[in-house]
């Protein structure tokens, strides 16, 4: 019941629309900052890696996520430093024009998430929670936005090539 209220209803589609608003906002200002600003995010990886996150037995509980910064992230910072400003900034305008939001979303938690197993708190279980919310959603998160034109349009799309296919 409260999946098809999440989905369908257009009330539901105006609430969705303020926290994808909130949610853009957030995620375009910072994005926008760190690429006007200057961004390296080696100080912050390093950081992460030296002191990665402990369980109450002082066990590193992310020791994967450790090693994925080490060995992967670490060496190749200017990815990182291109990927994560820009990625914030196209999450940002996705969410605020209401574009491929589910997609913006999708990517948006996957960030949400490598922060937040970086050992960063900060806001990030909130806009987790409300990243659910619009995930959950889907078309009805972005009903008021270009989705309302844009996933149509794919969608036909698709469905033509799979006739010609």
């Amino acid at each position: 019941m409260f999946n098809h209220f999440l989905r369908e209803n257009k009330y539901s589609a105006a609430i969705l629309t303020i926290i994808r608003l909130y949610l853009g906002y957030s995620w375009f200002t910072a994005g926008f900052h760190k690429i006007t600003g200057g961004f390296d995010a080696s100080g912050f990886l390093k950081g992460a890696a030296a002191n990665p996150v402990k369980g109450p037995d002082g066990s590193v509980v992310y020791s994967w996520y450790v090693h994925f910064l080490e060995s992967f992230a670490l060496p190749n910072i200017d990815v990182f430093n291109f990927i994560v400003p820009w990625g914030e900034t196209l999450i940002g305008l996705g969410l605020l024009l209401g574009c491929l939001t589910t997609a913006a979303m999708f990517f948006g938690l996957v960030m949400n998430f490598s922060f937040f197993l970086a050992g960063t708190v900060s806001h990030n279980p909130t806009d987790i929670f409300l990243g659910f919310i619009i995930l959950a959603a889907g078309f009805n998160a972005g009903k008021y936005g270009l989705d309302r034109w844009v996933v149509p349009f794919i969608r036909k799309t698709v469905d033509k090539a799979k006739v010609t296919a």
